[in-house]
């Protein structure tokens, strides 16, 4: 299942694409709550042209059950339609738009920086139902990890931790200017990436992983032999485990 190499669709008229942005609320999602009290939120967005109902349901066909826990809330969020240019301007449900599908040219600033503030208000719902920032992880697939990068580091540094599978940064990122003018401890970055990732390459994320290590982020980066552009059991199981690491049960302040 490579979530990011579907065909495009139709090429859709200027003014649907224009309906399709001005219709925007509150963001969709998908929820696995906790089976016990709630005292921790993930964060986990999708890859483009998915939904977060889709990435909930790959992730529980690769586990063979959810991603869940005692005392976390898993949230899937859905990214609003927009015209996506690497297919064309066909409408994606894409976290933000891009020149193309390379880590060697401009970020789409405008895009991201809209997401962000759309992101930021799903956060602070978090934050409003009695759940600290520092209880809060940020992260995702593909397109979803960069997303999750720009949100974390950019705004939202006092958060518990950020992931990104087979996810990268631009060269140039906005992410890696912010970080330069930066004096306080960083969320630590879980990256893993398959070898044979072909439409994002190893090499991106690597690079991503060294440049960001380099600014003061304390990452880990796991490298998974053979692993296409898709999730995994195996790495899963390691994030499942690092989740908790970052949000115990019962955190040392309580």
């Amino acid at each position: 299942r490579r979530r990011e190499l579907q065909p495009p669709p139709p090429f859709p008229w200027p003014e649907e694409a224009a309906a399709s942005m001005a219709v925007r609320g509150a963001l969709q999602r998908s929820v696995v709550s906790p089976a016990g009290r709630h005292s921790a939120s993930v964060i986990f967005l999708h890859g483009s042209g998915d939904t977060g109902q889709g990435i909930k349901a790959w992730i529980k066909q690769v586990l063979n059950e959810d991603l869940s826990f005692q005392h976390i809330k898993v949230i899937y969020p859905t990214a609003p339609s927009r015209p996506y240019t690497p297919m064309r301007g066909s409408l994606s449900t894409v976290w933000f738009d891009r020149y193309k599908i390379s880590n060697d040219c401009p970020e789409h600033i405008e895009t991201i920086d809209s997401m962000c503030q759309e992101l930021t208000s799903l956060i602070d719902d978090e934050v409003k139902n009695g759940i600290r920032k520092n209880r809060i992880l940020l992260g995702g697939f593909s397109m979803g990890g960069g997303m999750a990068m720009h949100l974390a580091y950019r705004y939202h540094q006092d958060v518990a931790g950020v992931f990104a599978l087979s996810s990268f940064l631009n060269k140039n990122s906005a992410v890696y200017q912010a970080l330069t003018k930066n004096e306080r401890e960083l969320p630590e970055l879980f990256q893993c990436h398959g070898t044979a990732d072909e439409l994002v390459l190893h090499s991106w994320g690597e690079e991503t992983n060294r440049i960001l290590k380099s600014l003061g982020v304390p990452t880990a980066f796991l490298s998974i032999p053979d692993l296409y552009h898709e999730l995994n059991k195996s790495e899963l199981e390691k994030l499942q485990a690092w989740i908790l690491k970052k949000l115990p049960e019962k955190p040392n302040d309580e």
